[in-house]
């Protein structure tokens, strides 16, 4: 009887843990849902919101652990301390969520597809951290976008991060680049750093059973110096070969 005693206590104490954890999240979820009524969703902001940067990237950290995701990063060392053109390939929704998390001290903002700001709490926290939304069926609207990331490159707002393909890859290797974001190291006269991710695309299939181990490269970084001497298409090659030596050599 004594014995399952303890065992009754221990295990009311464990269900006393779990139902405090699950509430701290429902009230964490309820305070960055007020707070995001703050942002408007639909504005292109010059500055970025450190208060908001605060919460999208804890609130980051915290659900990888939830979703039991472990991160192998290689070659922080070579993140240069200036502003950047982060680039990398693109298999997984959660490839952006975990880069800018890799990336905190960097401040890392996404150029997205506008859809991604319609998001409910989270659209309207990264507008405030100055992600920006792109129409790839629009040159004109594209090239406002590209222009907007050189100027917040120039203001020493934070980094900017693009992915060549323009959409995700359900498939291995690479899609063709839209080079036109590399006019963004050439015109703000900034590094390109130059990644790729492995493991993002196993997540869902993953959760909850099995772990997930999400391997990030960091290959090269392409000075600024280097990248004005090179147009456009010369830099897409060269990135590109980077990134599928990277991914073929494991």
């Amino acid at each position: 009887m004594h014995i399952l005693f303890i065992f009754l206590n221990i295990l009311m104490g464990i269900v006393f843990v779990v139902l405090g954890v699950v509430a701290l999240l429902v009230l964490l979820f309820i305070f960055v849902g007020i707070c995001s009524l703050f942002a408007d969703r639909n504005k292109v902001y010059d500055k970025e919101s450190k208060f908001f940067r605060f919460l999208l990237t804890y609130s980051t950290a915290i659900a990888r652990v939830l979703l039991r995701i472990k991160l192998d990063v290689r070659g922080m060392d070579k993140v240069p301390k200036g502003r950047f053109l982060l680039v990398s390939n693109h298999r997984s929704k959660f490839d952006p969520i975990l880069t800018w998390l890799v990336f905190k001290k960097q401040h890392i903002a996404f150029i997205s597809k506008e859809s991604n700001f319609k998001v409910p709490i989270f659209g309207r926290i990264i507008r405030k951290c100055c992600f920006m939304a792109i129409d790839r069926e629009n040159p004109r609207e594209a090239l406002k976008t590209i222009n907007q990331a050189i100027k917040l490159i120039k203001n020493d707002e934070v980094s900017v991060g693009v992915y060549p393909e323009g959409t995700r890859n359900y498939e291995e290797g690479l899609l063709p680049f839209h080079n036109a974001v590399f006019k963004i190291a050439v015109k703000a006269k900034v590094p390109i750093v130059i990644l790729t991710v492995r493991g993002a695309y196993d997540i869902q299939k993953n959760y909850p059973w099995k772990r997930s181990v999400v391997r990030m490269d960091i290959c090269e970084v392409m000075s600024a110096d280097k990248v004005s001497g090179m147009k456009t298409g010369e830099i897409g090659d060269y990135v590109r070969d980077v990134m599928n030596k990277s991914l073929t050599e494991g």
